[in-house]
């Protein structure tokens, strides 16, 4: 059961209480205690009054991992105002989409953005106040602002159906969205996951996740809860990374697929001293048996893999440590994301009809639990479509679970390519291309890649006459997208399959690259 006590701004709150002097946060050499996250959590609180915020208003925070994040995120919770962490990897023009969908009356920027900021400035509808960490312009600098306010506590409480997090994920319209995720969504999950992923007061606990993923936030909101100090990563470079874990004394982590292969990599890897490390968690994309027992090979400790998504506030099953045997009788199970926890209802449906498909048969997956979230926001339409009248959340991944509960993963219902731990959503970047003035027609996929998982592939028809060439198309995607969501490579087809109902046949586009594979992910 969750903790109806628990709120975000209450993690700052009783961590004050309890341990002000002990570290929260360390960054970049410097550490901040519970007292001063308390206090600047305040300010903040206290600044974004002064700027007209109120309750139910939103704040976009746009910058990379770093503490003034959390100062925000618990700030904004103490008066009951939702924060929106903007994924810093987009380009500009995606980037005012989500600050004006939220209808954000703030917009903090980090000083790697001032170039995306002035894009974005004349095109922002509802942003009255721009606070820029660092200064560098003529808007208010953060600690300039938040300087000239008292510490004063507004005391907002936070009910467990008011929205704490509100965290963008792109879908199949092409639009990103707004997962609405609240307190008791939170509390589902973090008040019960310390004790099974071994966080507690004494935990050193690596924050390298970008802080716009649940894979991010929600994983510091777990250990924050817990008290311990947070390592905040505000780069994830391999050789950076792997001196943090070892000098910081690092136990508990969170990393993605993509990275743990990219560390394990890195030269003298395996000779560091990791004695600290208790357990590092891993999911947010598949992972090949070679890298997940390279890693484990290198970090010599216990690894739990994790799979959720966004819209269940994080993890729904867990793959023990104990479980991950590469060697022995049950080494099948690596290929297994685990089991639901004790309180997510999972089912594996026929997803034209809802019926529950027999174990050992492949369905869409369906979870129900306190971890759904509250909807997306604005778009009842968008929300309808995944979250049934009975409260079940249609996922769009396909799999089975077996006879002991252990789930599989083997395909995605709906077309979503996930590279490098980054969801990508192809008929965003299909309606990109099909603005090249040399394509007719397209299509997205994705194909295999050994470092990412997978790739963004384009298969297009030329438009008759046409001389584009795959280069051309792909540095027109750069211009107009994020980099992960742009074609790494590019096939011309004279037409694109489809049924007779004019639906591309992606599966028969996909079907070469995945030949001979045990799944149609990697």
């Amino acid at each position: 059961m969750s903790d109806t006590s628990w709120s975000v701004a209450g993690v700052v709150r009783r961590n004050a209480a309890a341990t002000p002097d002990a570290c929260a946060i360390s960054a970049g050499g410097r550490e901040w205690s519970w007292a001063q996250l308390d206090s600047r959590s305040s300010q903040v609180a206290q600044a974004l009054a002064g700027a007209g915020v109120g309750p139910g208003d939103r704040i976009a925070f746009l910058d990379k991992n770093g503490p003034a994040y959390f100062e925000v995120l618990f700030g904004a919770g103490k008066m009951g105002a939702v924060n929106v962490a903007v994924n810093w990897r987009l380009a500009a023009r995606e980037m005012q989409y989500i600050v004006n969908d939220a209808e954000a009356k703030v917009l903090i920027v980090g000083p790697e953005f001032l170039g995306h900021l002035e894009e974005m400035r004349p095109g922002l509808e509802t942003v009255k106040t721009v606070v820029v960490i660092d200064g560098g312009t003529s808007d208010p600098d953060y600690e300039d602002w938040i300087g000239a306010q008292a510490d004063a506590d507004p005391g907002h409480r936070g009910a467990p159906d008011e929205v704490a997090l509100q965290l963008y994920t792109s879908g199949t319209t092409g639009l990103p969205k707004g997962a609405m995720l609240t307190n008791g969504n939170f509390a589902a999950i973090v008040v019960q996951m310390a004790g099974p992923w071994r966080l507690e007061r004494s935990s050193v606990n690596l924050v390298a996740m970008p802080l716009f993923h649940i894979g991010g936030s929600g994983w510091a909101l777990v250990g924050m809860s817990a008290g311990c100090r947070s390592e905040v990563v505000r780069d994830a470079d391999p050789a950076a990374l792997l001196e943090t874990i070892e000098h910081e004394g690092v136990t508990n982590a969170f990393i993605v697929p993509a990275l743990l292969q990219a560390l394990s990599a890195v030269p003298g890897a395996a000779g560091r001293d990791y004695g600290a490390l208790r357990s590092i968690m891993y999911g947010a994309s598949p992972i090949t048996d070679r890298a997940l027992v390279q890693a484990m090979e290198t970090f010599g400790c216990d690894f739990v893999q994790l799979y959720g998504l966004t819209e269940t506030t994080g993890a729904l099953t867990q793959l023990d440590a104990g479980d991950h045997d590469p060697g022995g009788p049950r080494a099948h199970l690596l290929r297994s994301a685990g089991r639901a926890y004790p309180w997510v209802e999972l089912r594996v449906v026929d997803p034209e009809t809802g019926e529950e498909r027999p174990r050992g048969e492949v369905g869409e997956l369906w979870t129900r639990s306190a971890q759904n979230m509250l909807g997306y926001w604005n778009n009842p339409d968008a929300t309808t479509a995944v979250m049934t009248a009975d409260g079940w959340f249609r996922t769009g991944d396909a799999g089975y679970m077996d006879a002991e509960g252990f789930v599989f993963l083997t395909d995605r219902i709906k077309d979503m390519i996930v590279s490098g731990g980054e969801n990508v959503y192809p008929a965003e970047v299909e309606n990109v291309v099909a603005a090249h003035p040399a394509v007719a027609d397209v299509a997205v996929i994705g194909v295999p890649d050994a470092r990412w998982g997978e790739t963004v592939k384009a298969v297009v028809v030329l438009t008759p006459g046409a001389g584009s060439d795959a280069s051309d198309i792909i540095e027109f995607c750069r211009g107009r997208l994020a980099h992960f969501k742009c074609p790494t490579s590019v096939d011309f087809i004279d037409v694109l399959p489809r049924n007779p109902s004019g639906k591309i046949l992606k599966r028969e586009l996909r079907e070469p690259y995945w030949r001979g594979r045990e799944r149609a992910i990697n």
